[in-house]
């Protein structure tokens, strides 16, 4: 019976895809560990028990049909799976790639609180979508029946690039605009190539633009055209450029050379992986080749400066976090990668100053401890007196979040409205801004980043624009 390879949570033991020896995977931007074969993808899936109220599925931003499509993937109903995961999902083989699972889905998995282990759910996705690609299962776009309306979507994230998708199945003209000259926004250069090859990204992008999706690459709004030529030219506009302003850190040295931000160091990383000229990384600034790499900050971007300075050759790397391990935000998973390649964490500490002459020389540390829990729940650092050290830093990458631009500004948009904290305001039913017919991602309402929330923001305010641009199709043929 088929119910009977379920369950076997008890029997089998968690296995994930074997990784690369951490010296092989330091040498290059490989992903660090291959698919599963076929019939440990079906025995990893079997694991599960098929809960009643699955809290993978309420813990994941997509509301995956997780426990469906692992139990068709046990049953050998591969195809079936994909499309089930499918279905939720414009990019189920991402999600499986870059997702916290030990946050989301394997973390809240009830077989890992009763102390078997979790079923490895982002591995199983990411196998069932690979499989599709390889046998052909993934369609065309598909376009829908002709509206006669144009969308512009400014941002070639993945809040874009969903909603891109959605709409062009609805039958609309789809204009994508970015300002980078490739589309896929923190997929493509924020991401480092050993979480996520770039080849699993463009053919995204490929398979959109064979549907008909128009990409207009290196094009800056508030410069190539304002957002109000831009609402002029299509029936709706859609805000989806997510937050990329650099957090500061307000200490003595911050403007020496060779204190630079994390994104700018991520995205020469990955252009060089593109083969691009990059003279930032060609003269030496932005590698981190030789030199000793100090990275301040605990989230998933500070795990991906340091593993990218050892790929890079680093003479040492240190990451300075001002909580313990416990209570940082970023993958724990990340961080047991990060020190099998010999990242050296340290714990509870925070800068003081950067020590440089006209380049950074050394970095003043202060010790921290943990205090009172803060709003969050999460205990507050504070500084630990009399504990105070130095660290040689040739390079120091700043890797604190980030924050929304000032897009009124930078578009030439002075009435589009925006929140005390620079986030833009919208009216949380239709996800519309202050702009007639111009909505808004939430990753940019929020000050969010994750990717897969930017994913269910393109599929949700997708389909508030399509109920908006349906009504306003119809009063506009009711007043002819």
């Amino acid at each position: 019976m088929a119910a009977d390879r379920m369950l076997q949570f008890v029997e089998r033991e968690q296995h994930y895809p074997d990784k690369r020896s951490a010296d092989d995977r330091a040498r290059d931007f490989r992903e660090i560990a291959e698919r599963y074969a076929a019939p440990d993808a079906d025995e990893q899936a079997a694991r599960c028990s098929q809960c009643g109220v699955p809290y993978c599925s309420v813990h994941c931003p997509l509301h995956n049909h997780i426990p469906d499509w692992l139990r068709l993937t046990a049953e050998g109903r591969l195809r079936e799976a994909y499309e089930l995961s499918n279905a939720t999902s414009t990019m189920p083989e991402i999600c499986g790639r870059i997702c916290p699972q030990d946050r989301l889905c394997e973390g809240n998995c009830v077989i890992e609180f009763s102390g078997h282990g979790a079923v490895t759910i982002g591995s199983v996705e990411k196998y069932i979508t690979d499989t599709a690609w390889a046998e052909g299962w993934v369609e065309p776009l598909h376009p829908g029946k002709v509206t006669g309306q144009s969308v512009g979507i400014i941002g070639a994230g993945p809040a874009g690039l969903t909603a891109a998708e959605y709409l062009r199945v609805a039958g609309h003209e789809v204009h994508v605009y970015d300002r980078h000259d490739r589309a896929g926004g923190l997929l493509t250069y924020g991401i480092p190539g050993f979480k996520l090859e770039k080849d699993v990204v463009m053919r995204r992008v490929d398979r959109l633009a064979e549907g008909g999706i128009h990409f207009h690459l290196g094009f800056e709004v508030g410069g190539d055209a304002t957002l109000d030529a831009l609402r002029q030219k299509h029936d709706a506009l859609l805000i989806a450029t997510g937050v990329y302003k650099a957090r500061e850190i307000k200490v003595p040295g911050n403007e020496a050379e060779g204190v630079i931000a994390a994104l700018d160091y991520l995205v020469a990383s990955n252009r060089k992986g593109f083969g691009d000229a990059v003279p930032a990384f060609d003269d030496g600034r932005l590698d981190a080749a030789g030199k000793h790499v100090v990275v301040i900050g605990g989230g998933d971007t500070a795990m991906d400066c340091v593993r990218t300075a050892v790929r890079q050759g680093a003479k040492s790397v240190k990451c300075l976090y001002r909580r313990d391990r416990e209570n940082m935000p970023g993958s724990l998973r990340e961080v047991s990668n990060a020190e099998e390649e010999g990242v050296d964490f340290v714990w509870l500490s925070a800068p003081e100053s950067f020590t440089a002459d006209k380049s950074v020389k050394q970095v003043a540390v202060a010790g921290m401890r943990l205090g009172a829990p803060d709003a969050s729940g999460r205990r507050s650092p504070e500084v630990d007196p009399g504990r105070t050290f130095d660290l040689p830093a040739d390079m120091v990458i700043k890797a604190l979040g980030f924050d929304p631009e000032e897009l009124p500004n930078l578009f030439g948009a002075p009435d589009l409205s925006v929140t005390r904290w620079g986030t833009l305001r919208v009216d949380h039913q239709t996800m519309m801004t202050s702009l007639p017919g111009v909505f808004a991602a939430g990753d940019i309402v929020r000050g969010a980043s994750l990717v897969v929330w930017g994913i269910r923001d393109g599929r949700d305010v997708s389909d508030q624009m399509a109920k908006w641009l349906k009504a306003k199709a119809k009063s506009e043929k009711k007043a002819a």
